[in-house]
């Protein structure tokens, strides 16, 4: 992979790279559409990172479908598929992990403790193997995205990193691998973060100035569903995703629900 990525830089190419996990939905095909509209090469990676998975959490049960994936890439016009074991990436004795040490605190790096550490870990290695012009990542993991330029920019790596719109079933609800995970019954209850969100833009754009009364019109959406049960609700600058004392200008509002078993992310920026 490196050497292959090492000759398209010598050839003056750009290249446009897409790390995923696997399970590929519309939202990441829209990434790899993106990416091939920009460059003249496409990588995708797919690679279960086991590094950002907490004690309890769903590693061994996250989705997996490489032969699936790998059909849709290459209809995407995908020009590599990258797909390395955990031994190529966290070889024995590794011990080096970054850390950053005030984007990864608040919202799930409070909940899911040492989560955004294998994330930039990850994240770093990949673009040192595969040398992109340009990174795709989805704006639906907010937070992961801050992490990540801000991990791009402190150590000088070569390489723009691109967010793109959150992909949205017809309903609403943001595309996720782990919607698989819900019920027909959760997948209808799990429409309420969505709702939550257009709730939080309605009062942004009635000028509310109170970021409690936000929050507080959230959770009461949330409590309506019988298996929805809130991680956290916030209302954050969107550049230092520290939690807002009166509304601005610019502001995200961002949410973890579990539906049931599974853990759900969504965000949105009012002012957009």
């Amino acid at each position: 992979m490196n050497e292959w990525a090492r000759e398209q830089t010598f050839a003056h190419k750009t290249v446009g790279f897409i790390p995923t996990m696997g399970y590929l939905h519309d939202g990441h095909l829209s990434l790899v559409a993106k990416a091939r509209s920009e460059n003249d090469l496409v990588t995708v990676s797919i690679f279960v990172n086991p590094k950002q998975f907490g004690e309890n959490e769903d590693f061994s049960a996250y989705p997996r479908d490489p032969e699936g994936d790998a059909t849709k890439l290459e209809n995407g016009g995908v020009d590599v598929l990258f797909m390395p074991d955990a031994s190529d990436l966290y070889r024995a004795g590794h011990e080096t992990y970054i850390e950053l040490d005030r984007m990864s605190l608040p919202l799930c790096g409070k909940s899911r403790p040492g989560h955004f550490r294998g994330v930039a870990t990850v994240v770093l290695k990949l673009l040192n193997i595969a040398l992109p012009t340009k990174a795709y990542f989805g704006s639906k993991d907010y937070q992961q995205l801050q992490v990540i330029k801000k991990m791009v920019r402190d150590l000088n790596v070569n390489t723009l990193i691109v967010g793109c719109p959150t992909f949205r079933e017809p309903d609403g609800l943001a595309m996720s691998s782990r919607n698989s995970y819900l019920s027909l019954s959760q997948r209808k209850q799990a429409v309420c973060l969505f709702e939550a969100l257009m709730i939080a833009k309605r009062l942004f754009s009635s000028r509310e100035p109170d970021p409690r009364a936000y929050i507080e019109a959230m959770k009461e959406r949330i409590f309506t569903e019988p298996d929805a049960d809130p991680d956290y609700i916030s209302l954050t600058d969107p550049k230092t995703l520290e939690d807002l004392t009166t509304v601005g200008d610019r502001v995200l509002a961002v949410l973890a629900v579990r539906i049931g078993k599974t853990r759900l992310i969504d965000n949105m920026l009012l002012h957009e």
